[in-house]
């Protein structure tokens, strides 16, 4: 009896010391979650309350002021949109293509190991040298032209790495034995491929389509190297053309209350625009999950 009774004093003492540094373990953890919430509260906070006062129908019916004027963000926002879309239109397809490959051709081929290694460079690159690389390879070579053109294929290669690791992870997440139920149909792979696997995953394609394009809605540096800006209305590509990041970066920089005021204004429209992308991202997310149980 006294061995049982050391044995199970043995075990309470280890049972209290594990419940000691779970509890240790679990108030660090939610000191850490709460001391990060906060400074994202803080940050909010100031956002809306310094933005707010700038948030008025001029804002999306005006141009860009000149300095000690009123005005708005129209051809940033009208930038910012073309920009966007032709980088979701140029990395899209390519992203899909390289990803389905890699998921579908690649994995038992050493090429595709070095083709994952190049896009995860590719994927933590400074967007600031991806914008340098389009200003070397486009703008310098037709002479110093920067165009709204530029400005998107550096988006794109920022689009790229993100919609193909999608791809690839979303392709493969599909149970083998669905190809091999199509295939043993006598179904060309090809169209396995369209028919069965992207609509497989079609909503996690999407997420990261959408993913990408809430990264690239707050890029500023590769913009600078490539789009460059405008004052005015401009809807031709291969101009320079104003955008929100751009506008919010030279703006909040200036003496002036009026460019100072855009500039919040632009930056709280931008983060609800990244909020509601973020958020359906997540609702395609959680429909893929509750379509799969």
């Amino acid at each position: 009896m006294n061995a049982v009774a050391r044995e199970f004093a043995v075990a309470d003492r280890l049972y209290a010391r594990r419940r000691l540094l779970n509890g240790f373990a679990l108030t660090l953890s939610c000191a850490a979650a709460v001391f990060g919430l906060a400074f994202l509260g803080w940050i909010l906070w100031t956002l809306v309350t310094k933005a707010i006062g700038g948030i008025n129908p001029a804002l999306f019916t005006q141009m860009t002021p000149p300095p000690m004027e009123e005005g708005g963000l129209l051809n940033a926002f009208f930038g910012s949109a073309v920009m966007c879309g032709l980088a979701i239109a140029i990395g899209t397809p390519l992203g899909v293509a390289a990803g389905t490959w890699l998921a579908e051709y690649g994995n038992a081929r050493k090429a595709g190991t070095v083709v994952r290694f190049v896009n995860d460079i590719l994927l933590s690159a400074p967007s600031i040298v991806l914008g340098l690389f389009v200003y070397t390879l486009i703008v310098m070579q037709t002479g110093g032209n920067f165009s709204a053109l530029a400005g998107a294929i550096s988006l794109a290669f920022i689009v790229l790495p993100v919609v193909v690791r999608t791809t690839d992870e979303m392709l493969r997440l599909v149970p083998v034995q669905m190809r091999e139920a199509a295939l043993s149909l006598g179904v060309p792979q090809w169209k396995v491929i369209v028919q069965v696997l992207y609509r497989s995953a079609s909503a996690g394609i999407v997420t990261g389509i959408l993913l990408a394009l809430a990264r690239i809605s707050g890029e500023t540096a590769p913009l600078l190297f490539t789009a460059f800006g405008n004052q005015y209305w401009n809807a031709d590509v291969m101009r320079p053309m104003a955008s929100v990041p751009v506008v919010m970066y030279q703006y909040a920089g200036s003496p002036y209350e009026t460019w100072q005021q855009l500039a919040w204004a632009g930056a709280l429209v931008l983060t609800v625009f990244v909020l509601l992308v973020s958020l359906v991202a997540r609702a395609l997310l959680l429909r893929k999950r509750v379509a799969n149980d």
